[in-house]
């Protein structure tokens, strides 16, 4: 097949035209007759005269040469040539963009990003496109979004691909891919093109309706950043701060780590790396009250992603666990009295004066609501469960319970005896509790012991049976049952472990109710949201790593969001993508050849013909 093809073969018939220009460059001149009395001086109108007569030998015919060559440029041009790329010509091909975070990454210091490199090449792809072509341009990070649908319209595509910029974000591609099984419902495509650095989850849980043309950009230089951070509170009640430190398997080998409390610098510590092997750091932070962390990498070399080169986390102010226990349920008040770390209250927070609690034990029935971030009814059956399970008075023991859920790690059950008897009414199962949203933790011989609900963004775990009337208070397994719920009523309230907060979503924040907060970014965009009644302010995009601060009245809050992923860091490239067991598509470093236009290309040659033509004509007739 000839690598050159024509949009517009209609255009050959201008063609036609090379044989009215010879036609018209034949023809004689017609002169008038005049008398003269001598013709010595009309010799040369006479050789002219004989240069000029049809079928004669041509003396000077550059100038026809010239305007043929100018006329067979033009007529190309209108047949509209390209140069091609493939089999097959694409009408119309979408195009995905990656902009997660390491396409932020340079291939060296001072250099081009791969988002920088990626839109050159859609530029080159785009002004190449013939006539009847169509590009959409898609572009992916953790979301997907269409940046413009299917179009001929250059400046509109220029437009878009312009708009494109990097998200602090790990890139999922199932999102993107989706977005054009959608497109190839209306307008049929049979190919997709991916742009990326390759540093994408290896597999795909899409089906393909076209092919995927995966295009892997050249890697980015060495880099190193913070891949995990994250806080325990110890027995001294300080914080035990953890900084994991990685890089890709060029990254700089000597780095320092540098640590600083609302600013002030309380810390450091100089890192050796390993290739593919991270460092992990431990920093003592005193507790007492609430207080931003920073945490910097200066690296000794170059480093091509500056995202990952800054973590924040926000611990929390020192203070004890808030419990709240009935005062008819005296074994939990027995097991919770010798634990430290803890206030319990007895009577209900509206008399005690406690503005939270963290940690509330309830006996059901007894009409009392308090929030908490973790409630335990004990001894009956929710009003909601009560067609389905009730408590009979024959005695049962505990059959199996879920040993890998937090409040019963390390529970043993199997030698407890129960007086009461929780069951399932006639027809009812565990299916019909699972529809009401809980989980069954416990079961019973005839029926569920203890269940886990989670609703509103609080958790609560329902005992169906008095332990008072049971073996389980004397068991080793109970205190430790308790304690299991003041390690998650502790995590829960966020006093004893705290996790640095990673782009996406902001976490959700606790603020006055129903009032409004202007989110400032850190790229200076500015967002407006109002909390909920309960003051509960979440879904705030973070796309950016930075420092966000919340202001509203006379609050000002700032929370710092890190990029805290290891597959951005260490910029590993996929070497294929595993759509299945049976489809999968191998990278590609090279530049994928498309159509290339060249009607300008001829254009411009006529025109330089053309100034040819008119610099030998206008030489001739100055000479």
């Amino acid at each position: 097949m000839s690598p050159f093809g024509f949009y517009s073969l209609t255009g050959a018939w201008l063609f036609l035209l090379i044989g009215p220009l010879v036609l018209f460059y034949f023809l004689k001149l017609r002169r008038p007759r005049v008398r003269v009395t001598s013709l010595a001086l009309w010799r040369r109108v006479m050789a002219d005269k004989r240069v000029n007569s049809p079928f004669q030998r041509f003396k000077r015919n550059i100038l026809l040469l010239l305007q043929l060559l100018l006329l067979v440029l033009i007529v190309l041009a209108a047949m509209q040539p390209y140069l091609r790329g493939r089999a097959s010509r694409i009408r119309r091909l979408p195009i995905l963009v990656d902009c997660s975070a390491s396409m932020a990454g340079l291939d060296k210091p001072g250099g081009v990003s791969r988002l920088a490199e990626a839109k050159r090449q859609v530029h080159e792809r785009v002004d190449g496109m013939l006539p009847d072509q169509e590009i959409c341009l898609i572009s992916f990070s953790g979301r997907a979004r269409k940046r413009c649908g299917f179009t001929d319209n250059k400046r509109a595509l220029r437009a878009a691909l312009e708009e494109m910029s990097v998200e602090d974000v790990p890139s999922s591609l199932d999102e993107a891919l989706r977005i054009a099984q959608a497109l190839a419902l209306t307008a049929p495509f049979e190919e997709v093109l991916l742009i990326t650095d390759g540093n994408l989850p290896e597999d795909v849980a899409v089906e393909l309706p076209f092919d995927v043309e995966f295009h892997r950009l050249a890697p980015a230089g060495p880099n190193c950043g913070i891949t995990a951070l994250n806080a325990e509170k110890n027995r001294e009640g300080s914080w035990d701060v953890f900084v994991q430190v990685d890089g890709s398997h060029d990254a700089p080998l000597g780095l320092r780590v540098l640590l600083s409390q609302d600013g002030q610098s309380i810390g450091d510590q100089d890192v050796t790396l390993v290739p593919g092997n991270g460092e992990r750091l431990v920093f003592r932070v005193d507790g007492g009250e609430s207080a931003l962390l920073e945490v910097r990498l200066v690296p000794d070399g170059p480093d091509s992603l500056p995202a990952d080169d800054v973590a924040w986390l926000r611990i929390p102010r020192s203070r004890p666990l808030a419990v709240y226990v009935d005062p008819g349920l005296a074994a939990f008040r027995h097991a919770l009295a010798a634990m430290k770390g803890l206030v319990v209250y007895t009577d209900p927070p509206s008399e005690s004066g406690a503005s939270d609690v963290d940690l509330a034990i309830l006996a059901e029935g007894s009409g009392e609501i308090i929030e908490a971030g973790l409630t335990v009814h004990v001894g009956g059956v929710p009003q909601a469960l009560g067609k389905y399970v009730s408590v009979g008075s024959g005695g049962t023991e505990v059959v199996d319970w879920d040993r890998g859920c937090d409040a019963l790690r390390h529970v043993e059950l199997r030698d407890v005896v129960l007086i009461e008897s929780p069951e399932f009414s006639d027809g009812a199962h565990e299916g019909d509790l699972e529809g009401e949203g809980y989980e069954v933790l416990v079961h019973g011989r005839r029926g569920p012991l203890m269940l886990w609900r989670e609703h509103g963004g609080q958790a609560a775990i329902n005992v169906l049976f008095d332990p008072a009337r049971s073996t389980w208070p004397y068991r080793i397994g109970f205190p430790i049952f308790v304690a299991n719920l003041v390690e998650i009523a502790m995590h829960e309230a966020g006093i004893a472990e705290i996790q640095a907060a990673r782009t996406g979503v902001l976490p959700a924040v606790s603020m006055l109710p129903e009032t409004s907060y202007s989110c400032h970014a850190p790229n200076g965009e500015t967002s407006e949201r109002t909390t909920d009644a309960s003051g509960w302010l979440s879904g705030l995009p973070a796309l950016q790593a930075g420092l966000y601060r919340l202001k509203g009245g006379a609050e000002d809050r700032a929370f710092g969001v890190s990029l805290l992923n290891l597959r951005e860091t260490r910029l590993a490239a996929a070497e294929e993508l595993r759509f299945d067991e049976h489809l999968s598509v191998e990278a590609n470093e090279t530049v994928v050849k498309a159509e290339s236009s060249l009607w300008a290309t001829f254009v411009l040659l006529a025109l330089i013909v053309l100034l040819v033509e008119w610099w030998f004509y206008h030489r001739r007739a100055g000479g």
